[in-house]
C-alpha cells in the first residue's frame, strides 16, 4: 500500500488497527489480481486462475499464496459476499479486453466494478452494514475512480486506453480513435476531463454524505481518504486540466493539512438527506449483493477464525476498561 497508493496509505494510518489489517490485505489482494490479468500473457487463463483460487478462499481452503490466505481471514471474518470480488475481477477484465466506453453511465459501471467494490468491502470490514452505508461508500469509490481516470488520461491514451466517454469527446468536436492514436493536450480534451471532474465531485458529496453512517473510529480515515483523492482534482484544475504531458500530485504538506482537516471533521459528521438517497444505478447490484449474506454454512477453518476473532474483540474490551480504570 506505502508502494502503490500513497494517499490510501496516508488515510490508512487513522484506521483502528481492527480495520487496517484487513484493509492492507484486501488492498495487496486488488494490485495482485489486477496485474495478474493485466500484465500476464493471457487475461482469460488468469481471470480463470484467480476464480479457482476465489473457490478456494470461499470453501475454507486458500492456496498456499500469502494474498489468498490473507484474504480468506477477511472474508470469513467479515461475511465479504462472492458477487463482489468477482464483479471486482470482471473490471479486471475489462480493461485488458480494451472495453470501450460511450457514456458517463458505462464510465460508471467499470468504476462500480474496480473501485465500488473495494467501497463496499471496506464499509463491511468496518461494520458498516446498512444499504444506505453500503451505497455511499461504492459511491465513493467510484468518485475516485473517475479522478483517476482524469489524472490518468494520457498515460492511458499512450497504452491506447481510453476511458473518457466517447460520446462527450464527440461532442466536443474530436474523434475518439482519431485523438487515441495521436494523444494530444487541447482545449476539447480540458473540457471533457472538467465536465468528468464534475461528475466526481458530485459523487463525492453523496459518498461524504454517508461518513456519518459509519463506526465513530473509521470517520477520520474515510474522511481523509475523500479529502486527499478529491484534491487531484482540484490540483488538475489548477493545472488547467491537463493530464497529458503530466501526472498531478497532491504535494505532501497539502495532504497533511487535508489529513488533520479530516481528523475534526470527520467525528462531527452530521447525518445528511443524501445519505438515504437512492444508490447510483451502477452500484445497485454491489448494493443488494452485500446487503445480503451470501456465505454458506460455516466449516471448521471458518468457525475457527470466527471464535478466534471473538477473542480477540473480547481482549481489546479487556485491555479498554483496563486503561480506563487506571485513568480514573
Amino acid at each position: 500500500m506505502r508502494g502503490g497508493s500513497k494517499s490510501f496509505f496516508a488515510a490508512s494510518l487513522l484506521l483502528p488497527p481492527r480495520v487496517r489489517a484487513p484493509a492492507t490485505a484486501l488492498y495487496a489482494y486488488c494490485r495482485l489480481a489486477d496485474d495478474a490479468i493485466d500484465l500476464g500473457d493471457d487475461a482469460d487463463a488468469a481471470m480463470g486462475d484467480l476464480q479457482s483460487r476465489l473457490d478456494g478462499v470461499y470453501a475454507g481452503r486458500p492456496g498456499a499464496q500469502a494474498a489468498d490466505r490473507a484474504l480468506a481471514q477477511v472474508v470469513h471474518r467479515h461475511g465479504l459476499p462472492r458477487a463482489l470480488l468477482d464483479a471486482l475481477l470482471e473490471g479486471f477484465l475489462w480493461d485488458a479486453q480494451g472495453r470501450r466506453y460511450e457514456t458517463l453511465a458505462e464510465v460508471q459501471a467499470y468504476g462500480a466494478r474496480v473501485a465500488g467494490t473495494v467501497g463496499a468491502m471496506m464499509a463491511l470490514v468496518m461494520g458498516a452494514r446498512s444499504a444506505d452505508a453500503l451505497a455511499r461508500a461504492c459511491e465513493m469509490g467510484v468518485a475516485m475512480q473517475l479522478t483517476n481516470i482524469a489524472r490518468d488520461v494520457g498515460e492511458d491514451a499512450r497504452n491506447g486506453r481510453l476511458y473518457l466517454p466517447r460520446a462527450w469527446l464527440r461532442e466536443a468536436g474530436l474523434d475518439p480513435d482519431a485523438w487515441l492514436a495521436t494523444p494530444c493536450f487541447a482545449p476539447a480534451i480540458a473540457a471533457v476531463t472538467q465536465r468528468l471532474l464534475t461528475a466526481a465531485d458530485e459523487l463525492y458529496r453523496r459518498g461524504e454524505a454517508g461518513i456519518a453512517e459509519l463506526p465513530r473510529d473509521c470517520r477520520a480515515a474515510i474522511m481523509a481518504a475523500r479529502l486527499v483523492y478529491a484534491e487531484i482534482g482540484h490540483q488538475l484544475a489548477r493545472e488547467g486540466f491537463d493530464a497529458i504531458g503530466r501526472r498531478t500530485v497532491v504535494p505532501g504538506r497539502r495532504k497533511l493539512a487535508l489529513i488533520a482537516r479530516a481528523s475534526g471533521a470527520a467525528l462531527l459528521a452530521p447525518r445528511r438527506a443524501q445519505a438515504t438517497a437512492p444508490p447510483l444505478p451502477a452500484v445497485q447490484f454491489l448494493v443488494d449483493a452485500a446487503a445480503r449474506d451470501e456465505l454458506p454454512a460455516r466449516n471448521f477453518y471458518q468457525r475457527t477464525l470466527r471464535v478466534l476473532d471473538l477473542f480477540e474483540r473480547v481482549e481489546l474490551r479487556q485491555r479498554s476498561a483496563l486503561a480506563r480504570g487506571r485513568g480514573a
